[in-house]
Protein backbone atom coordinates (compact mmCIF):
# COMPACT_ATOMS: atom_id res chain seq x y z
CA UNK A 1 0.00 0.00 0.00
CA UNK A 2 1.44 3.43 -1.12
CA UNK A 3 1.97 5.87 1.80
CA UNK A 4 1.47 9.82 1.60
CA UNK A 5 4.52 11.64 0.28
CA UNK A 6 5.60 13.40 3.40
CA UNK A 7 4.72 17.31 3.95
CA UNK A 8 7.92 19.69 2.83
CA UNK A 9 9.02 22.51 4.58
CA UNK A 10 6.68 25.35 4.55
CA UNK A 11 8.14 28.37 3.67
CA UNK A 12 7.43 31.56 1.47
CA UNK A 13 10.53 30.30 -1.01
CA UNK A 14 8.29 26.92 -1.40
CA UNK A 15 5.33 28.86 -2.23
CA UNK A 16 7.28 31.11 -5.01
CA UNK A 17 8.62 28.37 -6.03
CA UNK A 18 6.15 27.52 -8.19
CA UNK A 19 7.65 24.32 -9.60
CA UNK A 20 8.66 22.96 -6.34
CA UNK A 21 5.34 23.69 -5.15
CA UNK A 22 3.15 22.01 -8.00
CA UNK A 23 5.72 19.68 -8.31
CA UNK A 24 5.01 18.39 -4.82
CA UNK A 25 0.83 18.62 -5.49
CA UNK A 26 1.55 16.49 -8.40
CA UNK A 27 3.52 13.63 -6.93
CA UNK A 28 1.25 13.40 -3.81
CA UNK A 29 -2.47 13.18 -6.41
CA UNK A 30 0.04 10.62 -8.64
CA UNK A 31 1.11 8.32 -5.57
CA UNK A 32 -2.64 8.35 -4.33
CA UNK A 33 -5.46 9.46 -6.30
CA UNK A 34 -4.10 8.88 -9.65
CA UNK A 35 -3.39 5.23 -8.46
CA UNK A 36 -6.78 5.01 -6.28
CA UNK A 37 -8.17 2.12 -7.95
CA UNK A 38 -5.11 0.20 -7.90
CA UNK A 39 -4.48 0.84 -4.05
CA UNK A 40 -8.05 -0.27 -3.13
CA UNK A 41 -7.62 -3.55 -5.40
CA UNK A 42 -4.75 -4.45 -3.22
CA UNK A 43 -6.60 -4.22 -0.55
CA UNK A 44 -9.10 -7.20 -1.83
CA UNK A 45 -9.19 -10.00 -0.27
CA UNK A 46 -9.08 -13.22 -2.49
CA UNK A 47 -12.39 -15.36 -2.15
CA UNK A 48 -12.79 -17.25 0.57
CA UNK A 49 -15.63 -19.36 -0.98
CA UNK A 50 -13.00 -21.32 -3.18
CA UNK A 51 -12.73 -21.52 -6.76
CA UNK A 52 -15.92 -19.95 -8.73
CA UNK A 53 -16.49 -21.71 -12.28
CA UNK A 54 -18.32 -18.91 -13.07
CA UNK A 55 -15.85 -16.81 -12.47
CA UNK A 56 -14.39 -18.08 -15.46
CA UNK A 57 -17.36 -17.26 -17.64
CA UNK A 58 -17.45 -14.97 -21.12
CA UNK A 59 -20.72 -13.26 -19.65
CA UNK A 60 -20.95 -9.79 -17.46
CA UNK A 61 -20.10 -9.97 -13.91
CA UNK A 62 -19.90 -7.25 -11.69
CA UNK A 63 -16.46 -5.54 -12.48
CA UNK A 64 -15.63 -4.45 -9.14
CA UNK A 65 -15.39 -6.41 -5.54
CA UNK A 66 -16.54 -4.64 -2.47
CA UNK A 67 -13.31 -4.40 0.11
CA UNK A 68 -13.68 -5.03 3.49
CA UNK A 69 -15.02 -2.54 5.74
CA UNK A 70 -12.07 -2.37 8.33
CA UNK A 71 -9.46 -2.29 5.39
CA UNK A 72 -11.16 0.51 3.91
CA UNK A 73 -11.24 2.39 7.31
CA UNK A 74 -7.39 1.62 7.69
CA UNK A 75 -6.79 2.77 3.57
CA UNK A 76 -8.86 6.41 4.63
CA UNK A 77 -7.47 7.05 7.71
CA UNK A 78 -3.70 5.99 7.24
CA UNK A 79 -3.02 6.94 3.71
CA UNK A 80 -6.09 8.79 1.55
CA UNK A 81 -7.04 11.37 4.16
CA UNK A 82 -3.42 12.16 5.61
CA UNK A 83 -2.01 12.75 2.07
CA UNK A 84 -5.57 15.15 1.62
CA UNK A 85 -4.30 16.83 4.71
CA UNK A 86 -1.34 17.40 3.65
CA UNK A 87 -2.10 18.86 0.36
CA UNK A 88 -4.25 20.71 2.06
CA UNK A 89 -2.12 22.16 4.66
CA UNK A 90 0.49 23.49 1.64
CA UNK A 91 -2.54 25.12 0.04
CA UNK A 92 -3.71 26.96 3.20
CA UNK A 93 -0.15 28.02 3.84
CA UNK A 94 0.70 28.94 0.74
CA UNK A 95 -2.42 31.40 0.33
CA UNK A 96 -1.37 33.37 3.69
CA UNK A 97 1.84 33.48 2.00
CA UNK A 98 -0.24 35.08 -1.19
CA UNK A 99 -2.26 37.34 0.49
CA UNK A 100 0.43 38.54 2.98
CA UNK A 101 2.62 42.06 1.91
CA UNK A 102 5.77 40.55 0.09
CA UNK A 103 8.43 43.08 1.27
CA UNK A 104 11.47 40.77 -0.34
CA UNK A 105 9.21 41.02 -3.91
CA UNK A 106 13.14 40.97 -5.89
CA UNK A 107 11.04 42.78 -9.18
CA UNK A 108 9.12 45.39 -6.85
CA UNK A 109 11.57 47.96 -8.38
CA UNK A 110 11.28 46.83 -11.50
CA UNK A 111 7.39 47.01 -11.17
CA UNK A 112 7.48 50.65 -10.20
CA UNK A 113 10.21 51.40 -12.82
CA UNK A 114 7.64 50.68 -15.46
CA UNK A 115 4.72 52.37 -13.56
CA UNK A 116 6.87 55.14 -13.85
CA UNK A 117 7.17 55.16 -17.49
CA UNK A 118 3.91 54.01 -18.32
CA UNK A 119 2.58 57.67 -16.60
CA UNK A 120 5.53 59.52 -18.71
CA UNK A 121 4.31 58.07 -21.63
CA UNK A 122 2.32 59.98 -24.51
CA UNK A 123 -0.88 58.70 -25.57
CA UNK A 124 -2.07 58.91 -29.28
CA UNK A 125 -5.23 56.85 -29.35
CA UNK A 126 -5.79 58.38 -33.02
CA UNK A 127 -2.43 57.35 -34.35
CA UNK A 128 -2.25 53.82 -32.73
CA UNK A 129 -5.69 53.05 -30.70
CA UNK A 130 -3.67 50.34 -28.82
CA UNK A 131 -0.86 53.27 -27.48
CA UNK A 132 -3.00 53.33 -24.59
CA UNK A 133 -2.64 49.64 -23.42
CA UNK A 134 -0.37 48.72 -20.58
CA UNK A 135 0.31 45.76 -19.26
CA UNK A 136 2.20 45.57 -15.57
CA UNK A 137 3.90 42.68 -14.31
CA UNK A 138 2.09 41.22 -11.87
CA UNK A 139 3.47 40.74 -8.47
CA UNK A 140 4.33 36.96 -7.43
CA UNK A 141 2.38 37.15 -4.93
CA UNK A 142 -0.26 37.78 -7.37
CA UNK A 143 0.90 34.97 -9.41
CA UNK A 144 0.87 32.78 -6.45
CA UNK A 145 -2.24 32.97 -5.77
CA UNK A 146 -3.51 32.84 -9.26
CA UNK A 147 -1.79 29.31 -9.26
CA UNK A 148 -3.53 28.85 -5.75
CA UNK A 149 -6.69 29.01 -7.12
CA UNK A 150 -6.16 26.48 -10.13
CA UNK A 151 -4.52 24.21 -7.93
CA UNK A 152 -7.48 23.91 -5.26
CA UNK A 153 -9.73 23.29 -8.33
CA UNK A 154 -7.82 20.81 -9.53
CA UNK A 155 -7.84 18.78 -6.64
CA UNK A 156 -11.51 19.47 -6.01
CA UNK A 157 -11.84 17.26 -9.30
CA UNK A 158 -9.48 14.81 -7.69
CA UNK A 159 -10.83 14.36 -4.64
CA UNK A 160 -14.47 13.84 -5.42
CA UNK A 161 -13.48 11.50 -8.39
CA UNK A 162 -11.82 9.78 -5.50
CA UNK A 163 -14.13 9.68 -3.11
CA UNK A 164 -16.73 8.38 -5.59
CA UNK A 165 -14.59 4.91 -6.45
CA UNK A 166 -13.92 4.78 -2.46
CA UNK A 167 -17.66 4.66 -2.31
CA UNK A 168 -18.35 2.25 -4.91
CA UNK A 169 -15.93 -0.44 -3.72
CA UNK A 170 -15.85 0.55 -0.07
CA UNK A 171 -19.71 0.32 0.42
CA UNK A 172 -22.19 2.76 2.07
CA UNK A 173 -20.24 5.62 3.60
CA UNK A 174 -20.26 9.26 4.08
CA UNK A 175 -21.93 11.20 0.82
CA UNK A 176 -18.84 13.96 0.32
CA UNK A 177 -15.57 13.84 1.04
CA UNK A 178 -15.74 17.15 2.56
CA UNK A 179 -17.64 15.54 5.24
CA UNK A 180 -15.76 12.77 5.86
CA UNK A 181 -12.17 15.16 5.75
CA UNK A 182 -13.80 17.19 8.50
CA UNK A 183 -14.62 14.16 10.35
CA UNK A 184 -11.22 12.60 10.16
CA UNK A 185 -9.91 16.14 11.03
CA UNK A 186 -12.30 16.30 14.17
CA UNK A 187 -10.71 12.94 15.33
CA UNK A 188 -7.18 13.27 14.67
CA UNK A 189 -7.14 17.18 16.28
CA UNK A 190 -8.55 15.71 19.27
CA UNK A 191 -6.00 13.33 19.91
Amino acid sequence: MTQPSSLPPLTPQFCFSTTVLRDFLRLSRGTIDDTITQNLNALATPSRAGFDPTSTSRLARPATRQIDASSCETFKNQVLFPSWQSRSDVLSYCTLVATSPDPDDPEATLRETEKEKNRERVVDERLDPYSSRFFPREARTEQLATILRQEMGVENIVRARSWGIVRERCGDIENSWEDALARWRKLHTAS
